[in-house]
């Protein structure tokens, strides 16, 4: 089991009044577990993916440059651990598995849509502000380049 997990899942309380922090100071809340989980960016990669249609192992490998085969089994593991990616396996040889989003993982999806949507509208803004305070420090150190 991954460090900082528990076996069951404890339920954050719902309040209509919270403070910013609230999810990540209650014990037991696993808010913080789920946002680490499904924000890392091999998972938000995987989900993108399967948003339009179900793909192999393979398929998924080859789409994502970067990722090691481990590190992909280990994403794929996770998101179906907690209901957002369906594995199937057919009985043929070789053995074929296939994975998709779960309704959950659509969801998701669209969630994250949302975020990449956003992102996407302000990119300019956030160039100019990057610019703007790399000058104010006179240095480019922080540049992400």
């Amino acid at each position: 089991m991954e460090e900082g997990t528990v076996k069951s899942p404890s339920h954050c309380e719902v309040t209509e009044d919270y403070g910013i922090r609230q999810w990540d100071s209650r014990a037991g809340c696993e808010v913080r577990q789920i946002l680490d989980r499904v924000a890392d960016k091999w998972s938000l990669l995987v989900i993108a993916l399967l948003e339009h249609r179900v793909l192999r192992f393979s398929e998924l490998s080859r789409a994502i440059g970067g990722i090691s085969q481990r590190m992909l089994t280990v994403t794929l593991r996770h998101l179906e651990r907690d209901g957002i990616v369906k594995r199937t396996v057919h009985p043929v040889v070789p053995p074929r598995v296939d994975y998709e989003l779960t309704p959950m993982g659509v969801t998701l999806h669209k969630t994250i849509q949302a975020l990449v949507d956003w992102t996407e509208a302000h990119q300019d803004a956030i160039g100019a502000a990057r610019a703007d305070y790399d000058v104010r420090l006179g240095s480019d150190v922080l540049t992400d380049r």
